[in-house]
């Protein structure tokens, strides 16, 4: 849409050279064409360097906004971010074109596939399955009944969804007002699914806001896992059931995650680090070590101090 349009649309002063806007991306991945918006000062460097064609940013960081960008000044560019997301939501499950599928798959009955999607040889889709516009299904991928899978997703080759999972929905993202009010943020991005993944029954993997959110290759997800928008999980990670991911949690490769373990957002886990049962991830934490408990220690320091515990209550 116009930019001038949106501005008007959202509230926002807007006095420089109208263009067309196509969409929402991240500082250091937007187009001359895309908006982006800038609210934390950690990431002046991806602002100095964007390439957006619209920045909505305060205005004490102007001066900061490369000369090839506009801008839309916003005491508040998160909430204004939230209001513009809903003119980008495009229609989902669009069916009104035919979706490409091999003649060497398996389709079941009751199983929908949106406009543009693709379905190539070797796929088993079970009964029930809904799949949204522009899919990519690659080659022997097994699809369990019941399953969602939204707009624009990527599942690669060899991949299983056990039944009731749902990929791409909309993570749990809202901005708020000043009277406490939540305005939704509407997802623009996708999940990717690198090939040989498993994912278990009624698992949720959230969309990313911009962008993927992305599970690498092998590896094996349990069932009733929530894993927030924007998360990267590295190579062959395991993740045991009941688990949850927060937004942009990234994991490396080969990191374990015990049952009900859980992490908070925007943070980030480093190869082979393994997560006891129940433990709580609040911060980042190097590789290669096995943690546990809330606040997250090492699991062997945890597994002391409840040893201590115990025997002061045994001797009183």
């Amino acid at each position: 849409m116009k930019l001038s349009l949106l501005a008007q649309a959202i509230s926002l002063e807007f006095s420089g050279m109208d263009q067309e806007v196509t969409s929402f991306a991240t500082l250091k991945e937007a187009t001359s064409s895309q908006i982006a918006f800038f609210v934390n000062p950690k990431l002046l460097g991806d602002l100095q360097n964007t390439k957006a064609g619209v920045v909505i940013l305060p205005a004490a960081f102007l001066e900061h906004l490369p000369s090839s960008s506009q801008a839309l000044i916003s005491d508040n560019p998160y909430l204004s971010m939230a209001y513009a997301s809903a003119f980008f939501a495009k229609k989902p499950f669009d069916t009104s074109s035919p979706a490409t599928i091999c003649e060497k798959s398996s389709i079941g009955t009751h199983v929908v596939i949106g406009s543009g999607s693709v379905v190539e040889e070797g796929v088993q889709i079970m009964p029930n399955v809904t799949i949204g516009a522009n899919v990519s299904i690659g080659k022997n991928v097994v699809i369990y009944p019941n399953v969602v899978i939204y707009d624009g997703c990527v599942i690669g080759e060899g991949c299983i969804i056990q039944a009731g999972t749902v990929i791409g929905s909309d993570g749990f993202g809202y901005a708020h007002t000043k009277l406490g009010e939540h305005i939704k943020i509407y997802h623009t991005g996708n999940v990717i699914l690198e090939e040989n993944v498993e994912v278990g029954a009624n698992t949720t993997i959230d969309k990313a806001v911009f962008g993927s959110t992305i599970i690498r290759k092998g590896t094996k997800i349990d069932n009733l896992v929530q894993i927030g928008h924007n998360c990267e999980l590295g190579q062959y990670c395991i993740i045991v059931a009941q688990s949850g991911l927060a937004g942009s949690s990234k994991l490396g490769r080969n990191v374990v995650m015990g049952g009900q373990s859980a992490t908070a957002g925007h943070l980030e886990i480093g190869d082979f680090a393994t997560i006891a049962a129940r433990g709580g991830v609040s911060k980042s934490i190097e590789g290669g070590k096995t943690y546990g408990g809330f606040p997250l220690t090492l699991q062997s320091e945890w597994l002391k101090t409840h040893a201590k515990i115990a025997k002061f209550f045994t001797k009183n």
